[in-house]
C-alpha cells in the first residue's frame, strides 16, 4: 500500500536535510503510539533508527536501516528507511523522505511510505492510520522550517 503526503516549507532543500536530526524525529511522533527513541544514527545510508512503541498494552520495537540516501540533479535531497523489526502487523516498510526545491527557494517535504501486512485488506483498513499519522507532521514541519 502506498500513502504519499506533501508539505511545502520556506526553508531550502539543504537546509532542510540538515534539520532532519534526532530532535525533529522526536518532535514529529504522534501522540498515539506513544514512541521511545532509543537509537537515533542520523539519516545517511547505513544509519540506523530504533524505537520503541508504547500501545498501552505492550511495547513493540521498531528499526529502521537508512538503505539510500543523496541529492539528485534537479537539487531534490533524499533518504530512504526500510524496517528492519517492525510491529505487528507490517511486514514491510519503505520510506522515502524527498526535499524537493519549491517556490520562491523553499521545499516541499515528500512523505512516500510503502508498507504491507500479511493482508490486502488489512493493508486498506490501516490505510486511514497511516495517513493519519504523517498527516500530523505537516503543522510540525511547517513551523520546524521556517
Amino acid at each position: 500500500m502506498h500513502v504519499t503526503l506533501r508539505t511545502a516549507v520556506t526553508q531550502p532543500p539543504a537546509a532542510v536535510m540538515a534539520g532532519f536530526t534526532r530532535e525533529l524525529f522526536v518532535a514529529l511522533a504522534p501522540p498515539f503510539p506513544r514512541l521511545r527513541l532509543l537509537r537515533f544514527d542520523g539519516c545517511r545510508t547505513g544509519d540506523r533508527v530504533e524505537i520503541e512503541l508504547d500501545t498501552l498494552v505492550k511495547r513493540l520495537p521498531w528499526t529502521s536501516l537508512i538503505v539510500d540516501d543523496g541529492v539528485q540533479p534537479d537539487g531534490t535531497h533524499f533518504f530512504v528507511d526500510e524496517g528492519q523489526i517492525l510491529p505487528p502487523p507490517l511486514r514491510f516498510w519503505r520510506h522515502r523522505h524527498l526535499i524537493q526545491p519549491g517556490p520562491k527557494g523553499g521545499s516541499v517535504i515528500v512523505d512516500a511510505l510503502e508498507y504491507r501486512t500479511a493482508s490486502r485488506l488489512l493493508d486498506v483498513v490501516i490505510y486511514p492510520a497511516m495517513w493519519a499519522q504523517f498527516a500530523w507532521r505537516r503543522p510540525i514541519y511547517r513551523r520546524w522550517f521556517r
